[in-house]
């Protein structure tokens, strides 16, 4: 993951840090609202939902909150990583359900647990490849690349388990439905997939924020023949992107597949736009080049809030559906906005 430069020049590190300090007034005050009003939103929805929404302000709900947030928030810090280099993967919904089946099936067939868990992540791993390899080598559009494999691998779930949910073995459920530090009904602990998600949350953003292979992604994002000109490996860049997008739908195929103590190969349909949504809102930008983990963290929360929040305060579900809508379209708007200034 290290080595994806060739006859690095001078010039490259002017490329990476192209437009960081440079820029009037105007441009920096863009810069700090891009990176602090997700947070803001963020806690003006809470105070919102605590005066609205009775026991929407306590441990146990935060704690329910946070569950139900880990997937979308692990599956949009790795369509963060495909957005920033100008791409989009709108198969991982599918992959997620895959690999959870795979897991499944594997682990049925007498293979150990742990063992068809990593099965599972390595076909999601597999996936993210082929997607890359798409992309940069038959040069398809990522658009028609991923649904392609949205299409693939939803199938083969279908296919090899019939359409059918079946049970996993005693044990599988283990790591998507125990906690740990519980203290007893008042505590019942924090969740393994909430830990599995800053975990994995704190590694992807040092490697998206202190590494080469995070500056190389904003690089070949910002200006993709720039960025090659400068010595920059762009092949490589975005299968490493597409991969790491890969690597975290397999890791919720095999949370959900945990959770449900199934499998399910019609699970997760359009987990791919929450994804997305997640990392639009907060702050990734679909023209590429701009994005952190974090903002994706708090986009992820922020519907997660508004989800959890609007059926507490007595919504139905289509009014949530609007209600997202509409901070989608802005996040997208601010977005353009921002784009042009």
């Amino acid at each position: 993951m290290s080595d994806i430069t060739t006859n690095p020049v001078p010039v490259k590190e002017e490329v990476i840090k192209k437009g960081e300090t440079s820029g009037g007034f105007g441009e920096v005050l863009i810069r700090n609202l891009s990176k602090f009003l997700p947070f803001v939103v963020v806690i003006v929805l809470f105070i919102v939902f605590s005066i609205t929404a009775k026991n929407f302000f306590t441990l146990r709900s935060i704690l329910s909150l946070a569950l139900q947030t880990s997937t979308i928030t692990l599956m949009g810090i790795g369509v963060t990583f495909a957005i920033i280099t100008g791409g989009i993967d709108l198969s991982i919904g599918s992959v997620v359900a895959l690999t959870g089946t795979v897991a499944v099936m594997v682990s049925i067939a007498g293979v150990p647990i742990w063992l068809s868990w990593i099965i599972g992540v390595l076909v999601g791993v597999l996936c993210g490849f082929l997607n890359g390899l798409m992309i940069t080598r038959l040069k398809l559009p990522p658009f028609i690349a991923t649904l392609g494999m949205m299409l693939l691998a939803r199938g083969v779930a279908l296919t090899i388990t019939n359409a059918a949910a079946y049970p996993a073995p005693a044990g599988f459920g283990d790591l998507g439905n125990n906690a740990i530090l519980g203290t007893g009904p008042k505590f019942p602990g924090i969740p393994i997939p909430v830990i599995i998600m800053v975990a994995v949350a704190f590694i992807f953003h040092f490697i998206l924020s202190k590494t080469r292979t995070g500056r190389y992604t904003y690089a070949v994002g910002s200006n993709e023949e720039a960025a090659r000109l400068s010595g920059i490996k762009v092949r490589q860049v975005k299968i490493i992107a597409y991969i790491i997008c890969g690597l975290l739908a397999g890791l919720v195929g095999i949370i959900l597949a945990s959770r449900m103590v199934t499998s399910q190969p019609n699970s997760a349909s359009g987990y791919e736009l929450n994804a997305i949504a997640a990392a639009v809102i907060g702050g990734t930008s679909l023209m590429g080049g701009v994005g952190t983990v974090g903002g994706t963290v708090i986009g992820s929360f922020i519907l997660g809030i508004l989800t959890v929040g609007l059926t507490m305060a007595g919504a139905n579900y289509y009014m949530q559906q609007i209600v997202i809508g509409l901070v989608l379209v802005g996040a997208v708007t601010f977005d353009q906005w921002r784009g042009r200034k």
